[in-house]
């Protein structure tokens, strides 16, 4: 065999072999991300906040569901929920086990794309196109108001277009939420106002889109929490992100970064994919714990100061 031949094999079965671990390891790999994140008022107690997010759940998937369930054991203060939960019309009651006994928890979601309408299969190139020059083409609808009943019965408040002031563990929070900007069905009209002050303010959104961004970070907000972005999903070492399937920045497309001088932004890489495009690469599915800690008096503190992209994996098998 040539130089050349010999080349074309072995570049044929890097590329196996990197399809294979990302279709069939990496996509598995539960992961969580801690972050400490400097965003409450002087003097308040330290709280712990499970964001969750972009689940894509199908029925079938146990081991998500376990290791989403198990999550639990970390006993977070509040659980913020940002979206993309289902991938299929028969996923409620998957959706349902796998937050489980978090719903006995404080906690608050908006929906996504995928809450309403289902995956359709589509030509994997169009994920590396702009969003702006992709025609969206929904699914079929999905039962989203059955998850919502489930969530608001067991406690959790919905913040589609709505403002909410509430306490946990004796800390006043006031939160608002978007409904999904990726389907442009976001109205910040419905949720602007004066943010009353306190110890902190939190908004909540699907799609990071930096129209939405920047109007939270103009009336106030201390901290903002959005998915959508699956950290990029296909990440190359070095360099990162390819896409983020928004106007966001490849370099915000996970973790947490500061949006304007007071406002910081996390963004979940999320636990899923569509089933249509069941791979990762360098980007784990992951849920972010953040301890959020008082800010310091010097408003003046830069990135550095969110101790970020902590990373480690939570037991779960594959199923």
């Amino acid at each position: 065999m040539n130089t050349l031949g010999r080349t074309l094999l072995a570049t044929t079965a890097l590329g196996t072999a990197t399809l294979a671990y990302a279709a069939g390891i990496e996509r598995r790999r539960w992961t969580l991300r801690e972050a400490t994140v400097p965003v409450l008022a002087p003097g308040s107690s330290p709280l712990r906040v499970l964001h969750l997010s972009d689940l894509h759940m199908m029925p079938g998937q146990k081991s998500k569901q376990r290791w989403v369930a198990a999550l639990d054991e970390l006993e977070p203060d509040l659980v913020v929920n940002t979206g993309d939960n289902l991938a299929h019309k028969q996923a409620v009651p998957a959706v349902v086990r796998a937050l489980g006994p978090l719903l006995n928890r404080p906690g608050v979601f908006v929906f996504g794309s995928n809450d309403y309408y289902a995956p359709r299969p589509k030509n994997p190139a169009r994920y590396l196109m702009p969003s702006a020059k992709t025609r969206r083409v929904h699914g079929i609808p999905l039962p989203w108001k059955d998850l919502r009943a489930a969530m608001v019965e067991r406690g959790w408040l919905d913040l589609t277009h709505a403002r909410r002031r509430f306490e946990v563990n004796g800390l006043e929070v006031f939160a608002a939420g978007l409904d999904d900007p990726h389907l442009k069905r976001d109205r910040f009209e419905e949720i602007s106002g004066q943010v009353p002050d306190v110890p902190l303010r939190l908004g909540v959104t699907h799609s990071p889109e930096p129209r939405v961004l920047d109007p939270f970070a103009a009336e106030g907000y201390d901290l903002v929490l959005a998915g959508h972005t699956h950290g990029g999903q296909l990440r190359i070492p070095g360099y990162g992100a390819i896409v983020t399937n928004c106007e966001l920045d490849r370099s915000r497309a996970r973790g947490v970064s500061r949006w304007g001088s007071h406002m910081w932004l996390n963004v979940s890489a999320g636990l899923g994919t569509s089933p249509y495009a069941p791979v990762r690469f360098a980007c784990p599915p992951e849920a972010s714990l953040l301890t959020l800690v008082p800010r310091p008096v010097d408003a003046g503190q830069d990135v550095s100061d969110a101790k970020r992209d902590t990373r480690f994996g939570v037991g779960g098998n594959v199923r």
